[in-house]
């Protein structure tokens, strides 16, 4: 494997691998309900964004190492819910021995995701819960609340639990679960354990980074005084830090993943946290748990929430996080204990799929 692109040639890099990969993993044959080559895939949301790329990088591990598996990464450049969809649908052709779905609008993939169940393919659902029409039973992620709690408890921890003033908050796709869910977390606590703190929002930030620096920009322009900007997305991220570099702003800024501008961003101190959902975790595991269902259980997939870990970045350990980052032989190294962990006892980490957030 190469090392992950880094720097202003990473989203091409990122376009070029989601447009052509199509991943071979090497190994010799499966056993037990299914043998032989299995052809099987992921499909994102927005191959460009860090987090996809985390995600599908993961994946793409997950069945490198399982061996004898054809991988197929697809996703649009940019977050196109109907794009997407018809990737999904080709892939359910091209790849039908099992499918990991990471999507940012799951009413759209509800038909899709049931047609290619009741063909036999095994459907993971991945970050974002599924539809209870979709007929996908399991699901892989993280609880968002509380991620969105740990943002929030991180940013009291600076201004203190008797901080007055405003913190403004950005979601770039509302009415996506996994986000809305995060903005609540990050709202509710700071009510319970900062009550001087007016929160506004959540405003729509987008996805895409451009727009994503307009709405922050508005938000920055429209309240100068506000004591914190917490964004819950990729983008987010490095846009608030960009502006406040720009702004010589002393407010707080923070958002979530790990793109490298965001890293840069929290290890000279611009952002003062972020918080790393663990989405490469996250796509090794969907992907790792499918392989084995099919291969071992005839296809039958475990019913649930296979409920995954996150952590806060700060100064305290963004060395650790960079080094991981530097390439994807780094990220399984750093991952490995997690995930042997977490695999070896799957039923441990399953919650009611209902309970999901």
């Amino acid at each position: 494997m190469t090392p992950r692109p880094r720097g202003p040639l990473a989203a091409a890099a990122a376009l070029l691998l989601a447009a052509a990969l199509t991943t071979a993993s090497c190994g010799d044959g499966g056993s037990g309900g299914k043998s032989g080559r299995l052809k099987m895939g992921i499909a994102v949301a927005n191959y460009s964004l860090n987090f996809a790329r985390e995600m599908y990088e993961g994946a793409t591990e997950a069945s490198r190492r399982a061996g004898n598996v054809d991988f197929k990464v697809v996703g649009p450049p940019n977050t196109d819910g109907p794009a997407e969809q018809q990737l999904f649908q080709n892939l359910t052709v091209t790849h039908p021995d099992g499918i990991v779905l990471e999507n940012l609008d799951p009413p759209i993939f509800t038909r899709p995701a049931a047609q290619a169940v009741a063909k036999g393919i095994p459907i993971v659902a991945l970050d974002t819960a599924p539809t209870d029409g979709s007929k996908v039973g399991f699901y892989v992620g993280n609880d968002n609340y509380e991620l969105g709690a740990l943002l929030a408890q991180a940013t009291v921890n600076k201004l203190g639990t008797d901080a007055k003033g405003t913190v403004v908050i950005g979601v770039p796709n509302p009415g996506t679960p996994v986000l809305d869910s995060r903005a609540k977390g990050i709202k509710d606590t700071l009510a319970r354990q900062a009550p001087g703190i007016r929160v506004l929002g959540p405003f729509q930030t987008y996805s895409d980074p451009a727009q994503s620096y307009g709405a922050w920009q508005a938000q920055v322009n429209a309240h100068p005084d506000a004591l914190a900007f917490l964004g819950v997305g990729d983008a987010d991220s490095y846009n608030l830090a960009r502006l406040k570099e720009q702004r010589h702003g002393r407010y707080l800024t923070a958002g979530f993943d790990v793109d490298p501008k965001t890293l840069d961003a929290i290890k000279r101190g611009v952002n003062f946290a972020g918080i790393d959902p663990e989405h490469y975790l996250k796509g090794y595991i969907a992907t790792a748990v499918l392989i084995k269902a099919v291969r071992d259980g005839k296809g039958k997939l475990p019913s649930g929430w296979f409920k995954t870990p996150g952590l806060v970045m700060d100064s305290g350990n963004i060395d650790e996080i960079l080094q991981r980052q530097r390439s994807v032989q780094n990220a399984y190294a750093w991952y490995k204990p997690q995930l042997d962990k977490l695999l070896a006892d799957p039923n441990a980490s399953i919650r009611p799929l209902k309970e999901a957030r």
